[in-house]
């Protein structure tokens, strides 16, 4: 699948590589470095969750692909080759619901949000993945890794579905530390089935779903059906990664069931390793004093921001004062206080000098390291830009390839 046009980014090696960032690790519950100790050397491994693409990118979505843009800019400053991953679930049941609802063939309407998807990242210059993968492409890849699972005696038939044996991974309930007597609950409200009758435990997930009437459907040697939602991720990152890769990335709301089951189907497939080295989570966006989320139909869509004629820039500092972690609620207001953020950058470029420029970088590097503090980078950067420029310009070319380099706005 065709991702969106990446931008150029500003080298800051003059000054020597950044120090690789630390993060936050769900699993561990506290900071580790973003890169595993025995990945190979010079390099770094990223797979984030993509969409399903049933409606347009609220700002919740356009958070979480900020946070992990952060991740990306900073390894590439530390001198590290990155190899970035993400899929997008272009067949699963709410995708299929949508366009059964509005009349529509399910792949126009894939298609098409997956375009305004590429618009919206696009505009708010998030560095592309370099595979950027969708399900339907990925079901051989599905097919083989239900197979394997299936020969290692942890995948089993209910009623033509097949279904993966959680408990078959030792690891398992280790990504989100949830207690198994709270797991059935929160299984169901994201989709899935702990009631199913036939399971061997509440809590086995879906890998294959058969066909059913009026669905689209994939051949197997199970017959005809499509994928199941975790499985899809076990595959396409251990397809394009391999094992114990640097950082699963995606929301809070995926810790469990999806990357908790995500992890024990790859464990079970790969068990020379772990599937991901962190687990590193971005927070939920409210708006109107609730998460942001299509079930309650209380979103702010990037798309319709730009149609409005918003400069992109101004989002992404808005997003970028808070930090990647945070659970927080959107106000327009928000913009403003970005506009104006920026201009001041701007006004302080001319009377900055190289001394004043290098000391801000490290300043910016030291916040970013820092389980990416955005937030920090951009009081250092404010700081700057309230001192009375006096200097003689030297430095305003560093300082606005920081700005793009480490945050991906142009100045």
């Amino acid at each position: 699948m065709r991702a969106w046009p990446t931008v150029p980014v500003p080298s800051l090696a003059r000054l020597g590589d950044a120090a690789v960032p630390q993060v936050h690790d769900t699993a561990r519950g506290g900071p580790v470095p973003s890169v595993a100790p025995g990945s190979p050397q010079g390099s770094a491994r990223l797979y984030v969750c993509g969409i399903t693409p049933y409606d347009a990118t609220h700002l919740g979505h356009a958070a979480t692909y900020l946070a992990f843009d952060l991740l990306n800019r900073a390894w590439r400053d530390a001198g590290l080759t990155v190899t970035y991953v993400q899929n997008v679930t272009d067949v699963d049941d709410p995708l299929l619901e949508r366009a059964d609802r509005d009349g529509e063939d399910w792949r126009d309407l894939a298609e098409r949000e997956i375009e305004r998807f590429r618009g919206d990242m696009t505009a708010l210059r998030v560095l592309p993945p370099d595979h950027y993968v969708g399900a339907v492409e990925s079901i051989p890849l599905v097919v083989e890794a239900v197979q394997r699972l299936a020969e290692a005696g942890t995948a089993y038939d209910v009623d033509g579905d097949w279904y993966f044996s959680v408990h078959a991974d030792p690891a398992f309930g280790a990504v989100s530390g949830m207690d198994e007597d709270t797991m059935p609950a929160v299984f169901a409200e994201r989709g899935g089935d702990p009631d199913r009758a036939g399971k061997k435990h509440p809590l086995d997930c879906l890998l294959w779903r058969a066909e059913r009437p009026g669905e689209p459907s994939w051949p197997s040697p199970w017959g005809p059906g499509r994928p199941g939602w975790h499985i899809e991720c076990s595959a396409i990152a251990a397809h394009h990664l391999g094992t114990a890769f640097d950082v699963q990335g995606g929301g809070s709301d995926l810790v469990f069931p999806h990357h908790e089951m995500s992890a024990s189907e790859a464990h079970v497939m790969q068990p020379s390793g772990p599937f991901a080295h962190a687990y590193v989570h971005a927070g939920m966006v409210g708006y109107d004093g609730e998460k942001m989320s299509k079930s309650r139909g209380n979103l702010v869509f990037v798309s319709r921001l730009r149609e409005q004629g918003l400069d992109p820039r101004h989002l992404r500092l808005a997003l970028l004062a808070h930090h990647y972690r945070a659970d927080w609620e959107w106000f327009d207001s928000e913009l403003d206080v970005a506009a104006s953020r920026l201009a001041r950058w701007q006004a302080a470029l001319p009377g900055t000098d190289l001394v004043t420029a290098e000391r801000l970088v490290a300043e910016v590097r030291a916040a970013l390291a820092d389980d990416l503090d955005a937030p920090r980078a951009l009081a250092a950067l404010d700081a700057w830009a309230a001192e009375p420029g006096t200097g003689d310009g030297s430095g305003k070319t560093l300082v606005r390839d920081l700005v793009d380099a480490r945050l991906g706005v142009d100045l």
